[in-house]
């Protein structure tokens, strides 16, 4: 089978489209994978790492308004279907599946054109410009949140790391403090912003390390590798407090934690459902509140909690978080509840779906009238100048 993935940009993207890739590869090691990208996303460090080709197009970002700069769209766009179209052409893909983002627009376009059947996968509760485009070429469409309203969705979960997938969080416990400089008899809280960090929950918990301490509660704090260039100890009358610019292996830093304090972007919420983990989730304050819908369901299953960034303080901290983090059993209630919220077999169901619809062969084309899609003030619509 030769397949064509489009998400890139940001990891939200990357990380599921892997994901996908890993798990068809898994079913079938013959399958043929090329990863649409740009030159400058996440994707040109992260798709060749995991072994996979990266497929260059231009980057085309669309309004989200009407502004003089819709006006470069169609012929910026035009270049990066070409583009797309190329790479379908030259695996002779059987079918595109597309994440959303700035590289999804182009290969449903170019799929469009080349009358090649379409999957698409809507991580967020609230879809994107592009899969909102790319929903009125297909029928396959799929949902990582089961209440994202989109054409044609069906609810399935986020594709998953394996390596995530796949971990007993809880045999790996000691192994995994042990990995990290951590005691394997102490409540470990483990910290993190996303791959770049976040300042607010940076910095309100080391304004927090003393409370931490005094309560014998433990750090594990991935503070962003553009807040640090090394590893940091902080430990103080032995409670570790180590602070780290990144970490490669989540799994691990998963496996050691009992709660997490983190935001709570589509991806990262998959993650510790799928691994039982809870969290306190602070959901990243700009853009269209789609971090606050993502942590919702989990908050109200009682798989975590959820504080404003604003209301992130020391002693919010002090007052909700440290409390819990000493009570085993309100800890073990909300694991259970967050593994319920969990779905850990998402990559392998897209992955069959994927190859029932290339198996199905070509699709019929779309009329250009029936995928408008609106934007905030108007209407963007293909061109058959690009097509």
């Amino acid at each position: 089978m030769r397949v064509a993935l489009a998400g890139g940009g940001t990891a939200g993207h990357i990380e599921p489209a892997l994901s996908l890739a890993d798990a068809l590869r898994r079913i079938d090691p013959n399958t043929q994978i090329v990863c649409l990208g740009t030159e400058r996303g996440l994707e040109t460090r992260l798709v060749p790492m995991r072994g996979y080709e990266l497929g260059e197009i231009p980057a085309v970002p669309l309004p989200r308004k009407l502004t003089p700069k819709l006006l470069s769209v169609p012929g910026k766009l035009a270049g990066a279907v070409s583009a797309a179209s190329a790479h379908l052409d030259r695996i002779q893909a059987e079918v595109l599946v597309g994440f959303g983002g700035y590289v999804a627009t182009p290969g449903y376009l170019a799929a469009r054109r080349r009358r090649i059947p379409i999957v698409i996968h809507e991580a967020n509760p609230l879809p994107g410009l592009a899969n909102r485009l790319g929903a009125r070429l297909t029928p396959h469409v799929f949902t990582g949140h089961p209440h994202t309203e989109i054409r044609n969705g069906r609810y399935i979960g986020i594709p998953l790391r394996e390596q995530i997938s796949k971990l007993d969080r809880l045999s790996m416990g000691d192994k995994a403090r042990a990995f990290f400089g951590l005691r394997p008899d102490l409540p470990t809280l483990l910290i993190f912003g996303g791959s770049q960090g976040a300042q607010a929950v940076n910095q309100a918990a080391f304004d927090s390390a003393e409370a931490f301490r005094a309560a014998g509660v433990q750090v594990l704090h991935v503070v962003g590798p553009k807040n640090a260039e090394e590893p940091q100890d902080l430990t103080r009358e032995g409670v570790p407090y180590v602070a780290v610019p990144y970490v490669d292996r989540m799994d691990m830093a998963y496996a050691a934690a009992d709660m997490a304090m983190c935001r709570s972007g589509a991806l990262t919420c998959a993650e510790l459902t799928a691994v039982g983990l809870p969290a306190t989730f602070v959901p990243l304050p700009i853009g269209n509140g789609e971090q606050r819908l993502n942590a919702e369901p989990i908050v109200e299953a009682g798989g975590g909690l959820m504080v404003a960034n604003a209301d992130l303080t020391p002693q919010w901290i002090q007052q909700h978080l440290i409390p819990l983090l000493t009570d085993t059993d309100r800890i073990v209630a909300m694991s259970e509840a967050a593994a319920k919220m969990g779905r850990r077999d998402a990559d392998e169901a897209l992955a069959r779906e994927v190859m029932a619809v290339a198996k199905g062969g070509a699709v019929p084309e779309t009329p250009v009238d029936d995928f408008e899609v609106e934007t905030d003030t108007g209407t963007y619509a293909d061109g058959k100048d690009a097509t």
